[in-house]
């Protein structure tokens, strides 16, 4: 990043995230005072609802002016009125949501807080699944092995094969099967012959 104001707004947006992480911990282990952290705590939220709802949004609509040749005289101008576009889309969000209360102010901390609340949801539930079925998709690529021709032809080769080894068994069960077949009615033949010598023998008897 080139830019000299991305990175500054980059480095304020990260160190009050890290400020805040930190004041949850000094809660838990009941470090500081109460009103210290309090005070802390107001001060880091009202400073990143700042950045995200006027500076961001407004820096991104100014860059995209910007870019265009057409709105390069009245870059300001345009900013504005993106800037404007999103509030009044980032105001009615909030509508379908029980997020209005006649407790707080229009642009309490409250109000924006939830309506921050609702779009980072929503985004990083999108993020989430795309990445979810995005990450598999692309990175399967380097767990598949590419197929040649040759690795066809020695697939083919070692089918036919097999079925070469297959067929030859089969003969070789048939040719088993069928000599079985011949002793038996050899034996037969034999048992029978000797049944009737047997059976004169004891008649004459």
């Amino acid at each position: 990043v080139r830019q000299y104001v991305v990175q500054v707004v980059f480095s304020i947006t990260f160190a009050f995230s890290c400020t805040m992480f930190e004041l949850i911990i000094f809660e838990i282990l009941g470090a500081l005072s109460s009103s210290s952290r309090y005070f802390h705590w107001k001060l880091n939220l009202y400073v990143i609802l700042l950045v995200l709802i006027f500076v961001v949004p407004f820096y991104i609509g100014y860059f995209v002016v910007s870019n265009i040749r057409l709105l390069q005289r009245q870059k300001l101008l345009f900013a504005c009125v993106v800037w404007f576009t999103f509030m009044y889309f980032f105001w009615k969000l909030g509508d379908p949501f029980p997020i209005l209360s006649p407790k707080h102010g229009i642009l309490s901390i409250e109000q924006l807080i939830s309506r921050v609340g609702v779009i980072g949801v929503t985004l990083m539930a999108l993020l989430s699944g795309f990445g979810a079925v995005n990450c598999p998709y692309t990175y399967m690529s380097y767990f598949l092995r590419n197929v040649t021709d040759s690795d066809i032809l020695a697939l083919e080769r070692r089918l036919l094969q097999t079925m070469d080894m297959i067929v030859s068994k089969k003969k070789r069960i048939a040719m088993t099967r069928r000599q079985m077949y011949q002793r038996g009615e050899d034996q037969n033949k034999q048992t029978g012959f000797w049944g009737m010598i047997k059976s004169v023998t004891s008649s004459s008897s």
